[in-house]
């Protein structure tokens, strides 16, 4: 089964102590759980073996236009100016970031499946398992692991390479939604299947 790795707003806004988001208490989970090396390990080993990797990230018109959500989180992400494209906030954290004819999607929401080129883009590479992880749990790797099942495909959550602002929020997806829609994986894991995928 042919697969991909896809790596998910590991940007700055959510994962850097600069971020917007990522000054809030997310970059410092990030942090101590490892997600930013962990997922260095991952790409390394996605890499190595010639497996396709996307980078997925959330960027906004500067005036918003293109956001459709009206969830409240959304104003705080406005009133702090958060994830516009072209600003740092956007910009991939340098240990993960992206390497010149490596797909990058930029979404205006959650799913990075909606309104972007992605399945389409899974497809026509005949691309059937999805290695995935990525900020926040809850949220995009959730969603994306959902809709993968959904539509398909084979998630496989990457559980360290993941991180929630709240612990909880993590735990229940992982021990309760993930191996309900996929199954769930780790860094030493991935590493060793790659070479073999």
């Amino acid at each position: 089964m042919k697969s991909a790795l896809l790596l998910l707003d590991l940007q700055n806004e959510m994962v850097d102590p600069a971020g917007k988001v990522g000054a809030h208490g997310l970059a410092r989970i990030v942090e101590e759980r490892g997600v930013l090396t962990n997922a260095k390990r991952c790409l390394d080993a996605a890499r190595v073996a010639g497996m396709a990797v996307v980078h997925v990230r959330l960027g906004f018109r500067a005036d918003y236009a293109d956001c459709l959500s009206v969830a409240a989180r959304i104003g705080g992400l406005k009133s702090n100016r958060a994830a516009i494209v072209g600003e740092f906030g956007t910009e991939f954290h340098p240990t993960v970031a992206p390497l010149d004819g490596e797909l990058v999607i930029t979404k205006q929401c959650v799913n990075p499946f909606f309104n972007t080129g992605l399945m389409t883009w899974l497809m026509q590479n005949g691309i059937k398992r999805l290695y995935l992880g990525g900020v926040a749990t809850h949220l995009v790797v959730e969603s994306t692991a959902r809709f993968a099942d959904d539509a398909g495909f084979a998630p496989v959550v990457i559980e360290d390479i993941c991180a929630a602002p709240n612990p909880a929020l993590h735990d229940h997806f992982i021990t309760m939604i993930a191996p309900a829609v996929g199954t769930v994986s780790n860094t030493e894991a991935f590493v060793a299947e790659a070479g073999q995928a």
